[in-house]
């Protein structure tokens, strides 16, 4: 049922498996480069979160929800505060 793959196969699993392996190697110096880099500057090392923003905690806005209200003219929603004019004749905005 199950034979001894061919030395082509082995070869190339091989191959594949070092790609990954020097990958994260190398994923890792460039992280620890980042870090020293940081700590050199004074400032502290990113966390490793990719989903986390940018920018940091001090320049981030908070952004309250707003109430949004159905245009009768356009049909479409806009914010209860500070709407604008959706530029169709008799839009209450």
């Amino acid at each position: 049922m199950f034979s001894i793959p061919s030395i082509q196969k082995i070869l190339v699993l091989i191959s594949i498996l070092g790609a990954v392996w020097y990958g994260f190697k190398l994923v890792g110096r460039l992280k620890e480069a980042r870090d020293e880099q940081a700590k050199r500057q004074g400032t502290t090392p990113r966390k490793s979160n990719p989903w986390r923003s940018r920018a940091p905690a001090s320049e981030t806005q908070s952004v309250e929800a707003e109430d949004m209200v159905e245009c009768p003219v356009c049909r479409t929603y806009v914010a209860a505060r500070g709407a604008k004019a959706c530029g169709k004749p008799g839009c209450p905005y």
